[in-house]
């Protein structure tokens, strides 16, 4: 374990700044190509066994592999155990340790290779990655690039498999197919594809072609079988998911011998369940318990900044959210610094636009909206929606405060003269699907969410939230979409322009109430060696004893 305590929240900011750009260049280069060198060439290579700094502790009785079982506890279960079927962080943490992508990030942000040896971009529009030797599927079957192929194609096109939520998450790829004279997969996108290294950084968890072929949807989301440093050992829906050691891995084996995953909706459930020793790492420790658990001789805080924007949707196509006097009337009706100040204590910072700071595409000159209730009633009257009453929809347990803060926007809105305000609180699975919908119709007209976009690219974000097609949309704007198709051929200083444009037209026409960056504040047993990280990532894979 390290000495270092935890980060305070100056600290805390400052890092959170730090890790963004840090990963904004990363993702955005000088050429236009978020996979290239320090040297400016479309070329990224290493060695073929990929080094995480993670080795086996040979312990004081010289067993390389002794028992080392570790739980961690999140605010909800996943919802299934298809990596391509889901859009939610809980299930991607569990995905994780089982499933692998052709590329990762590291701590830092920096993009790594995984299965990939190489990548590169071959022209506009073309993408090779060559895929790594002597890698096996937990059956002991040998990874191959048609895998690959088959994997992306999977979530891109609905044909091949289902229609997975997933597909905008590679937003801009057609298709892909095993190269002609390499071990290596071509992938193919609409235009130049700026974003295309960092998001398969980010996102494509590889399976087995045969494995899924042979099995039918509802079989898929109760098994596993990638390539991953753990392999399912149990899987009791809505309770636990249990993952034993991979002894078989191709990279150097976990010191964790065997992870469990459970869940709490009610923070002080799990920070009880910390200090009482039933788990080791545990999500969204709210401010107020910070201090029993600093206190605690058992436990202690990890914090990190979150790449994950919460807000408040509003369906543009009903009333009264569908006229924009009254959505930026919502946005001057809340005092957002003062829910910063005392609903999360500081442990988030206020937004205004939908890219957050350090991002490509982040507009500094655009501030967040000022607390001006008179302002939003005069905005009600000249809206015509006088007298209307309207219902948030919001999860409780899955973000850092979140029904806190919906009680609070719903608290400043109703005590506006001429708008009656309510609280839906709502299952966070059931939520989902109904935003994960294709019709818009079956989505809540005014809801509470949270995104994280770990490829620090504000254009992903805004294609997935705010585009007419987006995954998690509810609204439609002719302007907004032109400006975000141009930005699909643009790179560098040309495309950050377009998407400041474009965040400064979503800040004006305010389709969301905007609220907060969300920071990660996790409780961690001190029977573990474990550092938080920015993207929400909890990898068992990391840990290791003190």
């Amino acid at each position: 374990m390290s000495d270092e305590r935890p980060i305070q929240r100056r600290t805390f900011l400052k890092a959170s700044g730090a890790a963004a750009a840090t990963v904004s260049l990363a993702g955005c280069s000088s050429g236009g190509d978020d996979g290239s060198d320090d040297d400016g060439s479309d070329n990224n290579t290493s060695d073929d066994g990929m080094d995480d700094g993670n080795t086996t502790d040979d312990g004081d009785d010289g067993d390389e592999m002794a028992e080392f079982e570790v739980s961690i506890t999140q605010g909800n279960m996943p919802s299934g155990l298809d990596p391509h079927d889901h859009r939610e962080t809980p299930t991607d943490v569990v995905m994780l340790h089982a499933y692998e992508g052709v590329l990762n990030r590291d701590a830092s942000g920096q993009i790594q290779n995984r299965l990939a040896t190489e990548y590169e971009r071959v022209e506009d529009g073309q993408a090779r990655f060559t895929i790594r030797e002597d890698v096996q599927f937990h059956n002991g079957d040998d990874l191959t690039p048609e895998d690959v192929a088959y994997t992306i194609n999977r979530i891109v096109d609905e044909e091949v498999g289902f229609a997975s939520p997933q597909n905008d998450q590679l937003a801009g790829v057609s298709e892909a197919e095993v190269a002609d004279d390499a071990r290596a997969v071509d992938v193919y996108s609409d235009g130049l594809n700026p974003t295309v290294f960092s998001s398969f950084a980010t996102y494509c968890d590889v399976m087995q072609q045969s494995w899924v072929e042979e099995r039918e949807k509802s079989e898929i989301g109760q098994d596993m079988m990638g390539t991953g440093p753990f392999e399912l050992d149990s899987y009791t829906e809505d309770q636990e998911v249990v993952l034993t050691r991979n002894e078989d891995y191709w990279n150097d084996p976990a010191e964790v011998s065997e992870v469990s995953f459970t869940a709490a909706s009610e923070s002080s459930t799990r920070v009880n369940q910390l200090l009482n020793g039933e788990t080791d790492i545990t999500v969204n420790v709210p401010p107020q318990e910070v201090s029993r658990v600093e206190s605690s001789d058992s436990a202690r805080t990890e914090s990190a900044p979150s790449t994950r924007i919460l807000y408040n949707g509003m369906r543009y196509d009903v009333e009264p959210f569908s006229d924009p006097d009254f959505r930026r009337a919502m946005n001057y009706a809340i005092d957002l610094e003062s829910i910063v100040s005392n609903v999360l204590e500081g442990f988030g910072d206020q937004t205004g636009q939908p890219t957050l700071e350090g991002f490509v595409g982040y507009n500094e000159d655009i501030d967040p909206y000022p607390y001006e209730p008179d302002t939003a009633e005069q905005l009600v009257e000249d809206s015509g929606h006088a007298g209307v009453e309207i219902e948030l929809h919001t999860p409780n347990g899955r973000y850092l405060k979140d029904f806190a803060i919906a009680q609070a926007v719903v608290g400043y809105i109703d005590e506006l003269e001429n708008v009656s305000a309510s609280v839906n609180q709502r299952d966070f699975g059931s939520l989902t699907d109904d935003l994960l919908t294709g019709n818009i119709e079956d989505k809540p007209p005014w809801y509470l969410i949270g995104w994280g976009e770990a490829t620090f690219d504000g254009g992903l974000v805004i294609t997935a939230l705010l585009t007419t097609d987006g995954a998690l949309s509810s609204y439609s704007d002719d302007e907004v979409d032109q400006l975000m198709a141009e930005s699909d051929d643009q790179s560098g200083d040309e495309r950050q322009a377009t998407l400041e444009e474009v965040n400064q037209l979503i800040h004006d026409r305010a389709p969301w109430i905007f609220l907060n960056r969300q920071y990660s504040v996790y409780g961690a047993s001190d029977r573990i060696d474990w550092d938080a990280r920015s993207d929400e990532r909890i990898d068992a894979y990391e840990i290791s004893r003190p």
